[in-house]
């Protein structure tokens, strides 16, 4: 079948301008999770949370670099499925690239939905997590079945919150460090028995977490105004500031609470408030909670619109597509993605949820980072970003080398999430064919 590469389809208006991308990326790429990983990291690192943090920005980039030049060169929505269909021209591939991005999605929020459940809840309310997570996953899909209009006004207010939160704790470290009562040799700690290499390349595993979100923004590619000149200025500007943010984050935390402290704390960056003072903890935790909440509510939409649209492509069963009579959103796919993000808050952890969200999101930056190399033979009249051959080729080797730390336990999780993938494709395959 011929591919094209046009930049126009009825239905969908340019009006994204650079400086509204910048804040969609870094309201995506912030998120929730630095929230709620900094204790994980400071149990996998001790006081170098900095070191993993700074390595997991590093590769961020370099598979960043590979999107700019993809979205640039084909202007259009559908992320990394497309690019993978393109390059490959293998339809099971494409759909376990986008399968693998649903399962990111749904296991990204059963972590989210923990984190919610943790200490910055427990601030107002001493309620059990596992059972408080149940809740708060339900409250989530019934606000995302009411049916959720996507504002990118409203995404620059959440933006501001979250951001505001971390700049918050950032001053409140800087003040604690002001008047002596930090400890900045903190910052070269080590838990006992691990090494610098060991502490970064585990560490790193988990803060990759923190900066993914930034490849949601390639289904904007039809929506911007000037995609080939502002897209790469916004993407790789977001990281930055994402990065910049969360290094301060990660020198004041261990320097005015102890590694151990920030470790024991499902709500680590409310120690710092607690060491500062003069802030009450419950504004703080509510700015945390707004964090958390939203970053569980976009993925869920992100997730049941993403089976919706996989079903009425035909690579998932035709009934993930029906939607809510009168609200007119996509309920099976809500209330299916809901379920699963359910169980998977009851079997696993935070640290283990979001371990799988990185390694389901490794394989999609693999076969994106691939991608890139591979399409150098297709030119475009049109001229794009073309980023250097060494980057995608680092990128591909870091992905490799987050694979291999990953645990058996993540290996099994990310599987059985793909294994069920397999089987609804190849169930919704065989009734294509009978259907034909």
């Amino acid at each position: 079948m011929a591919e094209t590469t046009t930049t126009e389809r009825p239905g969908l208006r340019r009006a994204v301008t650079g400086r509204l991308l910048f804040l969609f990326i870094l309201g995506d790429v912030l998120g929730a999770g630095v929230y709620a990983l900094v204790g994980v990291l400071a149990d996998e690192a001790g006081g170098m949370i900095w070191l993993p943090l700074l390595v997991a920005l590093g590769m961020a980039l370099l598979t960043a670099s590979s999107y700019a030049e993809l979205v640039t060169k084909y202007p259009q929505a559908g992320g990394s499925a497309v690019y993978a269909q393109r390059a490959f021209g293998k339809p099971l591939l494409s759909f376990l690239v986008g399968f693998s991005m649903l399962a990111a999605g749904v296991t990204s929020a059963a972590g989210l939905s923990l984190a919610f459940a943790g200490d910055y809840l427990a601030v107002f309310l001493d309620v059990p997590a596992v059972p408080t997570a149940l809740v708060f996953l339900a409250l989530v899909a019934a606000l995302n079945a009411r049916g959720i209009k996507e504002s990118l006004r409203a995404n620059v207010v959440m933006t501001a919150i979250e951001l505001s939160g971390l700049v918050l704790v950032v001053v409140l470290g800087a003040m604690v460090l002001g008047r002596g009562d930090g400890d900045l040799t903190r910052l070269t700690e080590l838990p006992e028995g691990t090494t610098v290499a060991a502490a970064t390349l585990g560490g790193a595993l988990i803060a990759f977490y923190s900066f993914v979100g930034f490849e949601t923004s390639a289904n904007l590619a039809e929506e911007i105004v000037d995609v080939r000149r502002d897209y790469p200025r916004a993407l790789f500007g977001a990281l930055v500031t994402a990065g910049v943010v969360y290094l301060l984050v990660g020198i004041v935390g261990p320097a005015v609470v102890a590694p151990a402290d920030l470790a024991g704390s499902s709500g680590p960056l409310l120690e710092v408030v607690k060491v500062a003072g003069g802030i009450p903890l419950e504004l703080f935790s509510l700015v945390a909670l707004v964090a958390v909440a939203n970053g569980a509510l976009l993925t869920m939409i992100m997730a049941s619109r993403l089976t919706y649209g996989m079903a009425e492509e035909g690579l998932l069963p035709r009934p993930f597509s029906r939607v809510l009579p009168g609200r007119r959103t996509p309920i099976v796919a809500i209330v299916v993605t809901t379920v699963v993000a359910m169980l998977l808050s009851l079997t696993g952890s935070l640290e283990d949820l979001a371990s799988t969200v990185v390694l389901l999101l490794l394989f999609v930056f693999l076969s994106t980072n691939v991608a890139v190399l591979v399409l150098r033979r297709d030119t475009v009249d049109e001229p794009h970003f073309r980023t250097w051959t060494a980057l995608p080729v680092l990128a591909i080797v870091t992905c490799l080398v987050l694979l291999t730390q990953q645990e058996a336990k993540h290996w099994l999780l990310a599987g059985a999430l793909l294994a069920v993938g397999l089987v609804l494709y190849l169930v919704t395959r065989r009734s294509s064919v009978r259907s034909r």
